[in-house]
């Protein structure tokens, strides 16, 4: 078992609602897959029209300081005006970044995507995706379309394209993150940024009721239902943090977001390291991630969202930083002690955990407190993952224990 991660040893980001590394945009709910962790309900209409999109990009730019967009859906590749979309947003000097499952990308749409200004893919696949043609297929087995969706991106996109990689982690895939981290750093040329998103549904909340505006409603109606996941359990960042130090045991984060109602829950929490596909040598200490995201806001008055891939891959040309970091002094020592590998170039990649929300036992909801994911949602910014709450009910769930129900979270039951 690791050590137990304090927050108050790393530096929580400076993220918020109206000033964010990242801001949600979804100009369709239309998807190719139908993924069991999903929040968004699959409409085959669910295209908006461009104006609309555009629309709620200026509510984000009349509330919201940003780096970077990321346009999610649905399936965002499926949307007919992607490029003009993705033109749209790097215009208005932003970062966009496709959030897809990755299933209509071609190696033509990567070129287009690049000259219309794409800064990012974020490839979300996992198991429990009903993907057509990798049904019952483990994680290990999903490596094969990772690295092939990579290699596209790298080699189309000319490698000026940051890749990341989410996956969904349930009870059943919790075990296969000590495999995932050895798998991405084996790639660490074509993969920059590997994230855990910690499985939640509306359905394990059997203590609790669901209320509107003082109306109790049925949260079977809800997309993020889940009648499969057998355990009460929610899986917290600290049990990724445990399995992510089986393999590698420096594993130290460095930046946090804090839970609304938990001060101490880690609802985003980011990790950088430094090595090559066969050697780690050490990670971005609080300091340096506070350097970064401060320096990027003085010289380009946003957070840092995405860090360019030439840098990831190159991540030498900072080790001078070293004189004033111990982080990267520890980084520089461990390279030079190791000759063997000084014809490898020094490669970054960043590790990160989502917890999404938590129930506390009286019922309040714990979200990610400055929440890059946050939507423009009738003229104003919500959190995405439940839009799905005000379209089904005209406002957000409220819980409460259920009458005769246990008291307990069921992040602390067992």
């Amino acid at each position: 078992m690791s050590l137990q991660v304090d927050h108050r040893q790393l530096y929580r980001l400076p993220w918020n609602l109206a000033d964010n590394a990242i801001t949600w945009l979804e100009p369709t709910t239309k998807c190719n897959l139908y993924c069991e962790g999903c929040y968004r309900e699959n409409d085959p209409q669910g295209h908006k029209p461009l104006e609309q999109v555009i629309e709620e990009l200026q509510t984000v730019k009349r509330l919201r300081n940003t780096d970077g967009i990321s346009i999610a859906g649905g399936e965002p590749l499926l949307y007919p005006h992607i490029l003009e979309l993705v033109r749209y947003v790097a215009d208005q000097g932003w970062k966009p970044i496709v959030n897809t499952n990755g299933r209509a990308l071609t190696p033509e749409l990567v070129a287009k995507l690049l000259s219309a200004g794409v800064v990012g893919f974020t490839f979300h696949v996992d198991s429990h995706q009903n993907r057509p043609g990798w049904k019952g297929k483990s994680e290990e087995d999903l490596n094969e379309l990772r690295l092939k969706l990579a290699r596209m991106v790298y080699k189309h996109g000319k490698g000026k394209i940051a890749v990341a990689f989410n996956a969904t982690i349930y009870r059943d895939t919790l075990d296969d993150i000590p495999m995932l981290v050895n798998w991405a750093q084996e790639n660490i040329e074509f993969v920059n940024t590997i994230v855990f998103i910690l499985f939640r549904s509306a359905t394990t909340k059997a203590d609790y009721e669901g209320w509107v505006h003082g109306k109790k409603v049925d949260l079977s109606e809800l997309v993020y239902t889940f009648e499969r996941e057998v355990s009460p359990k929610d899986i917290v960042a600290q049990e990724v943090i445990d399995r992510i130090q089986t393999v590698f045991p420096d594993y130290q984060p460095c930046g946090y977001l804090n839970g609304t109602e938990d001060v101490s829950a880690f609802k985003w929490l980011v990790g950088l390291r430094f090595g090559n596909p066969k050697r780690m040598l050490g990670c971005m200490d609080p300091k340096l991630m506070e350097l970064a995201q401060t320096a990027h806001h003085v010289v380009w008055r946003t957070y840092l969202a995405y860090t360019s891939p030439r840098l990831m891959r190159n991540a030498g040309v900072i080790l001078p930083v070293g004189l004033i970091n111990k982080s990267l002094a520890r980084v520089a020592k461990n390279y030079l002690a190791h000759p063997g590998g000084w014809g490898e170039p020094l490669r970054m990649q960043a590790i990160m955990i989502i917890q999404p929300c938590d129930i506390q036992p009286d019922g309040r909801q714990s979200m990610c407190d400055g929440c890059p994911d946050i939507i423009a949602h009738d003229g104003r910014l919500v959190w995405s993952c439940r839009v799905d709450e005000l379209q089904k009910f005209g406002g957000f769930v409220s819980f409460g224990p259920r009458e005769g129900g246990a008291q307990q979270s069921p992040a602390q039951s067992a």
